[in-house]
């Protein structure tokens, strides 16, 4: 079965103290790599996103967005009294030592916004390990969605692939029925080059000299071969497709071995018309490999 490598998925969670939303983008790439956009300190989590994404995904750029929103508890909102005491004592003593009379209130009030003194509520980082298990099951069916995206993306491409293959085939066909007249056609050019060479200057060759040069242009032109191979290929190419695992990496090999095929038989059949179907073939290859560069 074909996935596409792209795609996208998300998946959301509100409960009465967390709120999440996680996005998934999968772009084109050789391999696997996972990044994660989040606030400090979730963007530590991009090793455990990692783990979940690779379960299902094998290649592509992973995009994960990771939004989240905690309700903090009355408790969780603190005063550092240590760092409080230490600032009024120091002020207190400046106070005294420039002789101003004494503004507590005015006093506290500068106090409580000086560096430490009332932190940010609660320790994001020390919730991490209790938020994760709620996160997983959110990434979980992100990684679902995307999956099915990809999925039916793959389909679609499949059908393309099929198309573009059915194209090949009957091009070839039309090759396999023409390589027999490419000797015929040039041993009839050349007896009726040697013939007018004959009439013109009163040249005689030997029948077996010309038998030999058809001989020799039959044999460098055979393109059997490469026509069986290149058919081969073909068929090889629709059951690697029904595999059940998404085979993006033999398909690309595939792709690259029929270019390598096609390219022979344009060189060696030497005909105008295998050269116009060998045209058409390289085109629906080009197609091919254009598509297989997005399977995972």
């Amino acid at each position: 079965m074909l996935l596409s490598m792209t795609g996208y998925g998300e998946a959301h969670h509100q409960s009465d103290r967390l709120t999440v939303a996680i996005e998934l983008r999968a772009l084109n790439n050789r391999y696997l790599k996972v990044s994660l956009r989040a606030a400090e300190p979730h963007n530590l989590l991009e090793p455990e996103f990692e783990k979940v994404i690779r379960r299902t995904v094998r290649r592509g750029t992973i995009q994960a967005h990771l939004r989240i929103d905690r309700q903090l508890a009355a408790q969780e909102y603190k005063i550092n009294l240590t760092a409080l005491r230490s600032y009024v004592s120091q002020l207190k003593g400046v106070w005294e030592e420039l002789g101003l009379r004494d503004r507590g209130e005015a006093l506290l009030t500068q106090v409580l916004a000086l560096p430490g003194v009332v932190p940010e509520p609660g320790d994001s980082a020390a919730h991490l390990e209790d938020e994760w298990p709620l996160l997983e099951p959110v990434l979980d069916e992100a990684v679902a969605k995307l999956q099915t995206m990809r999925q039916e993306e793959g389909r679609a491409m499949a059908q393309e692939f099929l198309q573009q293959r059915d194209r090949i085939a009957e091009h070839l066909e039309k090759i396999r029925q023409l390589a027999p007249t490419v000797s015929t056609a040039f041993r009839d050019r050349l007896h009726e080059r040697v013939r007018s060479l004959l009439a013109e200057h009163d040249v005689q060759i030997d029948r077996s000299d010309l038998i030999k040069e058809v001989s020799i242009f039959a044999e460098r032109s055979d393109i059997a071969e490469e026509v069986t191979r290149l058919a081969s290929h073909l068929e090889q190419f629709r059951d690697i497709m029904n595999e059940p695992e998404s085979p993006g990496r033999k398909l690309e090999f595939l792709t690259q071995e029929m270019f390598r095929e096609t390219n022979t038989i344009g060189s060696k059949a030497s005909d105008v018309e295998i050269s116009r179907h060998v045209v058409e073939i390289k085109g629906a290859l080009e197609r091919m490999r254009e598509l297989v560069q997005n399977v995972e």
